[in-house]
């Protein structure tokens, strides 16, 4: 099978792998533990901890490792806001972000808090006048992604950024999608806490990262729990996190898109006469290797199908939301219809992908709509 994917995860690369199964062999003792094994379990964590921290640009006492992106985002946005609700209890969002800052946000509306939800531009980005606009005087979170994972438009996080920092405003962002795309290290000034997952970039899954500001406070959503500096619970899974790192370094080792946007281009093109729109932004604001399309009249869902029997692995959305009936959130947050929204699929890929590929995948779609308009 063809894979287009890769949004949703990645295969391990061999050099994740490898650093896995030596770790798990020579490190496997509990980082927590005092005896020598443990203590050379701890040296190669904290290692990890400060690698991580300088491909990001931050101190590497503001790391937490985690069990991925979700855990990321539940732990930070609510760990972030429960420590500041004395100040107030107004947080800022979007309808596009990824299901667990939704999660997020439906645990602290239950505690008291009030949301707002912004609606998208029609380049599937969220633009500095809107969130300042939607700013109260209790306003003391914002949390917004950046990188969509639907149609991979960037958001004007450093913009954003500043504005918050000049209102004391506390900013979290989800930069799953961007982490190993996109530098982050000019995002660190500008905000407060992140959030990473290993397995978009080619790593294990069930391991991640929070990043928080050292300077920053923070309440614990379990008070009582040691690990990760009392943020979260559970034995740390070193080997994970090894090998996180190892495909981290990798994947940051440089950051250029050329060979993407030549694949994504080569796919427009050889759809240019056919009836797929193209759901993205201007090219300074979208991740090439993110494709959001809709047909008209051709369900996401049977494009999926019809793609799978002919050996190609797309979706419909992200995978977190993959039984929801009514499409994918970004374009609906765009102005779509449910009924448009249900159209919609994505294509994602990575370096690995060949030219070859991407032409195969461009003529099953191309027959796939002239069969289903017969």
């Amino acid at each position: 099978m063809i894979y287009f994917d890769y949004a949703a995860t990645t295969p391990m690369s061999e050099e994740a792998l490898s650093v896995y199964i030596q770790t798990s062999r020579e490190f496997f003792g509990n980082s927590s533990s005092l005896h020598d094994e443990g203590s050379r379990s701890l040296f190669l964590l904290e290692q990890c901890r400060k690698t991580l921290a300088q491909l990001i640009g931050g101190k590497e006492d503001g790391i937490y490792f985690t069990s991925g992106g979700t855990e990321s985002n539940l732990l930070s946005i609510v760990s972030l806001a429960q420590a500041s609700k004395t100040k107030g209890k107004h947080i800022i969002t979007s309808l596009a972000e990824h299901s667990s800052v939704h999660a997020a946000m439906a645990y602290l509306e239950k505690e008291g808090f009030y949301i707002t939800k912004l609606p998208l531009n029609s380049q599937g980005t969220i633009e500095p006048e809107t969130v300042a606009a939607a700013i109260r005087p209790d306003t003391v979170l914002v949390s917004l992604q950046y990188a969509n994972q639907e149609i991979g438009a960037i958001h004007p996080i450093e913009d954003i950024g500043r504005l918050l920092k000049q209102k004391s405003i506390l900013f979290h962002s989800d930069c799953v999608q961007a982490f190993g795309k996109l530098d982050l290290c000019p995002l660190l000034p500008w905000v407060d806490s992140l959030s990473l997952s290993s397995h978009k970039l080619f790593g294990p899954k069930g391991v991640g990262a929070a990043y928080i500001h050292p300077s920053i406070r923070w309440s614990p959503l379990f008070p009582g729990l040691t690990h990760e500096n009392g943020f979260r619970g559970g034995t740390v899974d070193v080997p994970a996190i090894a090998a996180f790192i190892a495909a981290s370094e990798k994947a940051c080792q440089t950051f250029n898109l050329e060979k993407e946007w030549e694949l994504r281009n080569g796919l427009k093109k050889k759809l240019a006469n056919s009836p797929f729109r193209w759901i993205e932004s201007d090219e300074a604001s979208q991740l090439p290797s993110i494709i959001g399309l809709t047909a008209p009249s051709i369900e996401g869902q049977l494009v999926l199908l019809k793609l799978n029997e002919r050996g190609f692995a797309i979706s419909t959305g992200s995978a977190c939301d993959s039984r929801s009936e009514t499409g994918t959130k970004a374009i609906q947050a765009m102005g779509y219809s449910i009924e448009e929204a249900r159209q919609f699929f994505r294509v994602s890929f990575s370096s690995r992908t060949t030219p070859e590929e991407m032409g195969q995948l461009g003529e099953a779609l191309l027959e796939i709509t002239s069969v289903i308009s017969c």
